[in-house]
């Protein structure tokens, strides 16, 4: 019996498949530094697609299962770019990073601007003004265009990987 309560969460609202995705500039960091990049000049450099990855506070259980778990899968070798996102410093984001080695870059939006943006936010009980993103993947285009996605509708909630790798179209060496 878990010691938390499942919560239904509001209805999200991604950018449907097709839509442009919504450009933004947060600092991104990597396991070696962080410098303000746009999701944009990232899409630029990208020959195929983009996934976006939305994860709960760094460092919470949901969010460190998350990149795990991807990690585990080897996601930062099968899929052309995965990015995160999380309400985090870029502080707290290089620690994590530096103290798991998760393979990935990750965009800190402290603010949790982005996952509003992307209709992915969610507001933590007892906390008033106090949101962070729900697990949620989006998949993006060179062109910027969203692919799919995939959103939490409760909270706690993971998606099951194997699905969820179908559901996006996915090539994993897993």
């Amino acid at each position: 019996m878990p010691e938390f309560d499942v919560v239904e969460l509001p209805a999200a609202t991604p950018p449907a498949t097709g839509e442009e995705a919504p450009d933004f500039t947060r600092p991104l960091v990597t396991d070696e530094f962080w410098e303000d990049r746009s999701l944009s000049s990232l899409l630029a450099e990208s020959e195929g697609r983009t996934i976006l990855v939305f994860t709960p506070m760094i460092g919470s259980f949901p969010g460190t299962y998350v990149w795990e778990e991807l990690a585990e899968r080897n996601w930062d070798e099968g899929v052309d770019r995965v990015v995160g996102i999380t309400a985090a410093t870029p502080y707290a984001v290089s620690s994590f990073l530096d103290g798991t080695g998760v393979p990935f870059s990750i965009f800190a939006d402290p603010a949790n601007d982005v996952a509003d943006r992307y209709g992915v936010a969610h507001d933590l009980d007892g906390m008033t003004g106090i949101s962070e993103p729900r697990p949620a993947f989006v998949v993006l285009e060179a062109d910027g265009t969203v692919a799919a996605s995939w959103v939490a509708s409760e909270w706690p909630e993971f998606p099951e990987y194997d699905e969820l790798e179908t559901q996006l179209g996915l090539e994993t060496p897993s």
